[in-house]
């Protein structure tokens, strides 16, 4: 086992010295540098998790199929690749309480993509105006979607006490 120390100043600037235990799983553990680089992959992970989950609505969506919601999944790095992309290009609009920024963040860039989506326009036809919908084909059969239930972390129920006797 190997224990790596960390140093950081605190609030007071004083150098505090803590011992950083890390574990590994696995058949061979790798070179602590190589280890300590996993480790810093890892914290980047974990924010942009973070990041789809708040910003890009990644969980937002009730979606019926599995095929869906891996389809939905599998856009969040291009919508992120879009947003890094983007950050040369769009002006940095701060709400009130916010502080200008010179190099952007994905979060600050989709903030300010609406400018950009005004900008190029879209490749859409104009919607087509509403009237009376013909309906449904007579005739035709209709087929049932298939429900997948949704998956809820269950209560404990309470434990019954015995009847205690006189």
């Amino acid at each position: 086992m190997q224990v790596v120390q960390v140093q950081r100043l605190n609030e007071d600037a004083v150098n505090q010295s803590k011992p950083l235990w890390l574990a590994w799983v696995g058949m061979d553990m790798p070179e602590l540098s190589e280890f300590w680089r996993l480790y810093l992959q890892r914290f980047a992970v974990d924010h942009w998790y973070r990041f789809a989950k708040q910003r890009l609505h990644w969980t937002v969506p009730k979606l019926s199929a599995p095929q869906q919601c891996e389809s939905w999944s599998d856009l969040l790095p291009l919508m992120t690749w879009q947003l890094w992309l983007a950050r040369d290009i769009v002006a940095d609009n701060p709400l009130p309480w916010q502080k200008k920024q010179s190099k952007l963040t994905p979060g600050r860039v989709a903030q300010a993509m609406g400018g950009v989506l005004g900008a190029i326009g879209t490749p859409a036809v104009a919607p087509k105006p509403r009237g009376k919908s013909p309906g449904w084909t007579t005739g035709k059969s209709r087929v049932r979607i298939i429900r997948y239930p949704t998956v809820k972390k269950a209560t404990p129920k309470p434990k019954k006490e015995p009847a205690k006797s006189a």
